[in-house]
């Protein structure tokens, strides 16, 4: 296992990665789940320019005062699977960030698009301590799973799919 430090998210820099590598990623990350996945979908003309993004599977805890956000920890990214597909295919997006295995078809779809990034479940104080700012860009409407851009500093995750398919967990669900 190597670890880096990655600053640059263009997909030349995220192919260096392999599977099992540590890494600490400072980035401009799109923080979303369920619902704002599938509002989007819905969209006639899509209302975001994800083109070499990251995607964090997230939903963040009221900030309290003095503080830049509340907890930012992974939700379960199985639960985004029935997105995947047509997400990757409107956004070209080259990361997520997420919690747990995949299945089958979503490792197959980000196959030689995205890398995927697990961050550790249950740290949401750590990643809530790594951002340093913190905007609802769509969907207020949706609290928590309102659309976020989030600036991040040395989140700490691991990389469980590299874009040749190598992936920590083996077997997908």
């Amino acid at each position: 296992m190597k670890s880096y430090e990655i600053i640059d998210t263009s997909l030349k820099e995220l192919s260096k990665l392999k599977a099992g590598d540590f890494i600490t990623l400072t980035a401009t990350v799109y923080v979303l789940r369920d619902m704002a996945h599938k509002k989007l979908l819905k969209e006639k003309i899509f209302p975001l320019n994800l083109k070499d993004k990251i995607v964090y599977y997230a939903g963040p805890t009221p900030t309290r005062k003095g503080y830049k956000s509340g907890s930012l920890g992974p939700t379960t990214s199985v639960r985004m699977d029935k997105f995947c597909k047509e997400f990757i295919k409107k956004t070209s997006i080259i990361g997520i960030i997420g919690k747990g295995p995949r299945s089958k078809e979503a490792n197959t779809c980000m196959l030689g698009k995205v890398v995927y990034f697990v961050a550790l479940g249950g740290l949401g104080a750590l990643g809530g301590s790594c951002v340093k700012n913190s905007t609802i860009i769509l969907y207020p409407e949706l609290g928590p799973e309102a659309v976020y851009q989030v600036q991040i500093e040395n989140l700490p995750v691991i990389v469980a799919q590299d874009l040749k398919g190598n992936n920590i967990y083996g077997e997908c669900l």
